[in-house]
């Protein structure tokens, strides 16, 4: 199952986007509720490898299921 970047939380540091073996991160266009940039994660591209989730400095970014109710792809 994909892993779900929970826009609101992310801070934009991108230490996923480059640990990403498939490169199924991708940045979504402006700011979050909290003011920083975001990524989002490709569903269909993603092999729920973990490694972002091991990457991701802010606790509750990542959640290790597919959630698309808390993660946009778009502004």
């Amino acid at each position: 199952m994909p892993h779900t970047i929970v826009t609101e939380v992310c801070e934009g540091i991108a230490d996923c986007v480059s640990a990403c073996p498939v490169a199924c991160i991708h940045p979504g266009p402006g700011k979050n509720m909290k003011g920083t940039d975001w990524y989002w994660i490709d569903f269909e591209t993603c092999i729920d490898c973990g490694i972002c989730l091991q990457v991701c400095p802010v606790e509750g970014a990542i959640l290790p299921e597919e959630r698309p109710e808390l993660q946009k792809i778009k502004a």
